[in-house]
């Protein structure tokens, strides 16, 4: 399962390990085995998880899947 939050601060990337600042957006994932991943924005446009897209004339940052 996929949930995007807000670091309060006390949040670290899984990916590239640095500290996620307030109030940067993060995704946790939760995995089948109980594994738990927290990555930044930047690690989730690397990876796909993430991607820009256009509503209402601004460019907004969302963490849902490409509608098919």
């Amino acid at each position: 399962m996929r949930r995007g939050g807000i670091s309060l601060g006390d949040v670290n990337c899984s990916g590239c390990k640095r500290p996620i600042p307030y109030p940067e957006r993060y995704l946790l994932i939760e995995e089948k085995e109980g594994k738990v991943s927290c990555l930044c924005t930047d690690c989730c446009l690397s990876k796909g998880y993430a991607r820009y897209t256009e509503d209402k004339g601004e460019r907004v940052l969302t963490f849902f899947p490409e509608k098919i």
